[in-house]
C-alpha cells in the first residue's frame, strides 16, 4: 500500500472520472440503510451500466441498484421533484428528468427513478467539495454512492475497517479527506 498526502479535492474527482471506485472515509459512522457520503463508496455516475461492476466488486447480487448523491444546488435541475427541496438522508426515490438520464446512467433504476440525496457545503463540508470538483471536471454535479462494505460485512465502522477492507479486496483507493489523504491499495 502507497499512502499520499495532501491530496486535493480536485486529484481525487479525476480519479472518479477515470472510471475508479473510491472508497469515502470521514467523521463519524453512520446509521441506517443508506450511506450519506461519511461511509461510502463513490463513483462516476454517467458509466454505462457501471452499477454491475460495482455490484461486483462488492461482492453482491449483479442487479442490486445503486444511489447517488447531488449537490442541493442542482436538485431541481435533473430530478422530478414535486416541490421537494433537498433530500439530505436519502429518502426520496425521484424520477431523474429525461434530458438528464444520460449524466446518471448507472445510478437510475429501471423506472427511471433514483434514490438520490441532495448535500450542501453546511451538511458535509468535505462529500460537498469532492462533489463541486468533479461537477467542475465533468459539468455533472452528482456522484454515485454505496455503502462502504462488502456483501454480508457490516459497514467499515473505524480507520482500520476500513484499511483492511481494502487490503482484502480489488478497491483500489480510500480517500481520507479530513487529513487529505489517499491509500492506494497494489492487491489487484
Amino acid at each position: 500500500m502507497k499512502v499520499f498526502k495532501n491530496v486535493s479535492y480536485d486529484s481525487v474527482a479525476k480519479l472518479i472520472a477515470s472510471n475508479n471506485i473510491v472508497a469515502f472515509f470521514q467523521g463519524r459512522s453512520e446509521a441506517g440503510p443508506r450511506a450519506l457520503g461519511n461511509r461510502s463508496f463513490v463513483f462516476d455516475p454517467r458509466v454505462i451500466n457501471g452499477h454491475y461492476h460495482i455490484n461486483k466488486m462488492k461482492g453482491r447480487e449483479w442487479y442490486r441498484p445503486v444511489a447517488g448523491t447531488i449537490l442541493e444546488e442542482n436538485f431541481e435541475e435533473y430530478f422530478h421533484t414535486n416541490g421537494l427541496k433537498s433530500s439530505p438522508f436519502m429518502s426520496y426515490a425521484c424520477i431523474v428528468k429525461e434530458e438528464k438520464r444520460y449524466d446518471l446512467n448507472t445510478i437510475i433504476h429501471v423506472d427511471d427513478t433514483c434514490r438520490i440525496q441532495t448535500v450542501n457545503q453546511n451538511q458535509n463540508y468535505h462529500y460537498y467539495n469532492l462533489i463541486s470538483s468533479f461537477n467542475k471536471l465533468t459539468g455533472v454535479p452528482c456522484l454515485g454512492n454505496t455503502s462502504l462494505n462488502l456483501s454480508g460485512q457490516p459497514i467499515a465502522e473505524t480507520l482500520e475497517d476500513a484499511i483492511d477492507m481494502i487490503k482484502n479486496s480489488k478497491i483500489e483507493f480510500l480517500y481520507l479527506p479530513e487529513i487529505k489523504k489517499l491509500i492506494f491499495s497494489e492487491n489487484i
